[in-house]
């Protein structure tokens, strides 16, 4: 049982916790901090009900873990859902079409992609792609392509 001032200040002290926290997750929108604003909510709680420090810092621990761990991913879905691709972002996913043999061992070959011109390199090191196959877009790095052969199925899908 704490005394009235302490539990005064340890109420202040996490419902100062709690605004700070979701400040900061509304500035970066991370999905992080909030799921510790409501631990700091929760232990907020456990003051009024009187339980001592240890058990408010526990509380604050466990179900801020729980729901970093468990809700965030879920959330994440959710948020990310109307996420649109931009950029090099879109890219990923598109065919292109080799120009030049892709040889990643002797280091050259392009492609080309929404009519541009692209340097390419092969996903997998061992493998050697032709001028004038098409090729599915993995990623992108820096300015090259990162590019995978089509497969049969890809091809007619």
């Amino acid at each position: 049982m704490l005394d009235t001032s302490n539990a005064t200040v340890i109420m202040i002290i996490w419902l100062v916790a709690f605004i700070v926290l979701i400040a900061i997750e509304a500035l970066t929108l991370n999905l992080t901090t909030v799921w510790f604003a409501i631990g700091a909510a929760a232990a907020y709680l456990c003051t009024l009900a009187d339980f001592s420090f240890p058990v408010q810092f526990v509380t604050f621990v466990i179900i801020s873990l729980i729901l970093l761990f468990f809700t965030k991913p879920i959330a994440q879905r959710y948020v990310n859902k109307h996420f649109i691709k931009t950029n090099v972002d879109s890219l990923v996913g598109q065919i292109a079409k080799t120009t030049t043999r892709i040889n990643n061992c002797e280091g050259f070959g392009t492609a080309i992609l929404n009519g541009m011109e692209w340097s390419a390199i092969s996903e997998d090191d061992n493998v050697i792609i032709e001028a004038g196959t098409n090729v599915i877009v993995k990623g992108v790095s820096g300015v090259k392509l990162i590019v995978s052969e089509m497969q049969y199925q890809e091809k007619f899908n």
